[in-house]
């Protein structure tokens, strides 16, 4: 095993420990947690129809005890590294493909080692941050967006993406990410003050930043009410566009219950029966697209 060879292992599985269970590094990962990730990676192969016997593919230990017993944590003890055979490239393709890459070649070209959070500013002094709304936003959400029409003569080709997001603490930090399409991610930060909600997020890609605004209306009252539920938020998205123009999107994001969610994002086009009903008449009702709506 070469020194780049175990570089690449140690990105994959800080990758699929953050991925899973939300811990930054596989030195942090039990061997149940390692059990639970195999679990998931079979259910994941075989929702993408991949043949029975390709389902046991990794087999339940595969993670810990290929991948971590014999080659990270004997590096990581001292082992030479002449000593330790590499990884079956076949298995890293497959593993790679499960998590949406062409390849393992694919995955270490695209993904960014650490999101860097620390490098968004999000705050607003004068501002009391309510957690309590923060709090009920936490977890998982599809997110629609479609372009704002042009004005005067002539009307836009009517597009809609889908693509997946979670909102998670951290810390004291709330944070956010969203996949996108061609395998690169959005990272970002969240925040709410009064019933407004606050997202600053960037790409792991390239460098275009993109700020989210929204208001949920009579929140702060309406979550002391036991049963209440923000099941989608209304935003408008700006950004900066490859030619510098500002570009602004009207945005839904829709609750997805945890067992109903992939981390994905897919092309659907208006006509698409996968769309929602009701997010398919939002998108399709001019008025909602007009920044000043918001």
């Amino acid at each position: 095993m070469t020194v780049d060879e175990l570089a690449h292992l140690e990105r994959l599985m800080n990758y699929i420990a953050h991925h899973f269970i939300r811990k930054s590094s596989w030195e942090d990962v039990s061997k149940a947690e390692w059990l639970y990730i195999s679990g998931e990676f079979n259910k994941l192969m075989q929702k993408g129809k991949q043949l029975q016997e390709e389902a046991a593919f990794l087999g339940d230990n595969y993670f810990y005890e290929h991948l971590i017993i014999k080659r990270l944590k004997a590096a990581k003890t001292g082992k030479a590294l002449a000593g330790i055979s590499s990884p079956n490239f076949g298995k890293m393709n497959t593993i790679s493909e499960i998590l949406g890459y062409d390849s393992y070649m694919d995955f270490l070209r695209s993904v960014a080692t650490v999101f860097s959070f620390h490098e968004l500013k999000i705050n607003i002094p004068s501002g009391v941050v309510n957690t309590a709304l923060l709090d009920h936003l936490t977890g998982y959400w599809y997110c629609y967006n479609s372009n704002l029409p042009l004005t005067g003569p002539g009307v836009k080709e009517e597009r809609v993406r889908r693509s997946a997001m979670e909102i998670y603490k951290s810390g004291d930090e709330y944070l956010v990410e969203r996949s996108g399409k061609d395998n690169h991610m959005y990272y970002g930060k969240i925040t709410a003050y009064a019933d407004y909600v606050f997202i600053i997020m960037n790409s792991t890609t390239f460098i275009r930043q993109r700020h989210f605004i929204g208001r949920v209306k009579d929140a702060t009252r309406k979550l002391k009410q036991k049963d209440f539920s923000v099941n989608q938020m209304n935003f408008v998205s700006t950004c900066v566009s490859f030619s510098e123009d500002p570009v602004a999107l009207n945005e839904i994001f829709d609750r997805v219950p945890a067992g109903d969610f992939e981390k994905l994002s897919v092309d659907l086009p208006l006509s698409s029966p996968e769309l929602p009903t009701h997010i398919l008449q939002q998108l399709r009702d001019k008025g909602l697209h007009q920044i000043t709506d918001y």
